[in-house]
């Protein structure tokens, strides 16, 4: 009886054009027919590759989602995936150089979703699929911090034994997802006193000398012995230079490992106060992903991923990232939840954004030893 890494081996030409035939489907976050037509090859392929009728999740403006499911048992894996990308319409084009395929949303993170939809079909063939539905989740909207899926992931997760996060795996060293921080974006404006910045300019009250202060004070909340990052990425107020200005912004991102570090942070940030007598400041924002960290289920997971990898002959490693995935959530549930199962390669959010074609079938192995679970 062939492995299921005999199968995906035997198939790697298979599962490379299915890579690019999806990866041709452009799906720009806020382009929703994009997008939906992304989705319809996507559930052309859960038909075609698995004998899976994918269930439509309508949304208004954003893309729609889908789920499908295979197999039957008390087990339940869930395989997270999200299908939209950063890249706008036509802006970057697909090519196959150097063992490599370039692309937008390649790596991050089409051949991810397609190496498990392959791993699946692997264990199907191979007679392997044995006490275990495997539900596949793939939000339409996560480049966007999934404002429209997060509570219908958390809904679709409820009761899984685990789920693995198609998401790609740490560039250049092939490590497995082991924590990632959780993400806060805040939105501060601040409101003076226009004036005649040469007449009289006692009148005014600056709200850009109140941006100054601000910007220090944020700044300040870093704590990078804990993990925690607080960054300005954008600054903008006034207008004509001989007034004192009136209005500015402060677009600030949050990055933290735990939650009670992201409590104290909260209460920090929305506890702001006007350092110059005459302001107003206004702050929106929270906690768009919770931290996903090193719990006991999540990394109990991760010693079964490191058994599976061993049963191929690899080892596999762990590594703690900054960016969040939609794994937060469901890790932030109480479910074990492993990320970075996806694809290998580098440039994520980059124009080199590209994945190692030679990989392909041994990453999607590696799932679908995870999935298959310990052998007596």
């Amino acid at each position: 009886m062939p492995t299921p890494y005999d199968y995906l081996q035997r198939h790697a030409c298979e599962l490379l054009g299915d890579i690019k035939r999806l990866v041709q489907a452009q799906s720009p976050s806020l382009n929703k027919a994009a997008v939906d037509r992304c989705g319809a090859v996507l559930q052309s392929m859960a038909v075609e590759r698995l004998g899976a009728d994918a269930q439509v999740y309508r949304q208004e403006t954003l893309g729609d989602h889908l789920s499908f499911s295979v197999g039957e048992g008390p087990g339940l894996t869930c395989i997270l995936g999200h299908f939209d990308t950063v890249w706008e319409l036509d802006e970057l084009e697909m090519a196959e150089r150097d063992g490599k395929l370039f692309g937008p949303g390649v790596l991050d993170m089409k051949a991810g979703l397609v190496q498990a939809i392959w791993a699946v079909r692997a264990l199907q063939q191979c007679g392997l699929l044995h006490g275990q539905r495997v539900v596949f989740i793939c939000p339409s909207d996560e480049e966007l911090g999934s404002p429209s899926s997060r509570q219908w992931i958390e809904r679709q997760a409820a009761g899984a034994d685990r789920v693995l996060v198609a998401e790609p795996a740490v560039a250049h060293t092939h490590e497995a997802k082991i924590a990632r921080k959780g993400v806060g974006r805040f939105d501060i404006r601040i409101t003076g006193r226009a004036a005649h910045a040469g007449n009289n300019p006692e009148e005014g009250v600056s709200a850009i000398q109140e941006m100054a202060h601000q910007i220090l004070y944020l700044h300040s909340l870093n704590a990078p012995q804990m993990g925690t990052t607080v960054n300005v990425g954008a600054a903008q107020g006034g207008g004509k230079i001989n007034v004192v200005a009136d209005q500015a912004y402060l677009g600030v991102d949050l990055r933290v490992t735990h939650m009670a570090e992201a409590e104290r942070l909260l209460a920090a940030i929305h506890g702001i106060c006007a350092t110059l007598p005459g302001i107003s400041i206004e702050i929106t924002g929270g906690m768009s992903r919770p931290p996903m960290e090193q719990t006991p289920q999540n990394m109990a997971l991760f010693s079964q991923a490191q058994r599976a990898a061993q049963r191929l002959g690899v080892a596999l490693a762990g590594k703690a990232v900054g960016g969040g995935s939609d794994g937060n959530f469901t890790s932030a549930l109480g479910i074990a939840t492993l990320d970075g199962l996806g694809a290998t390669g580098a440039g994520i959010h980059a124009r080199h954004e590209h994945i190692i074609i030679a990989d392909i079938p041994l990453r999607a192995a590696l799932l679908a030893e995870i999935i298959r679970g310990e052998i007596d």
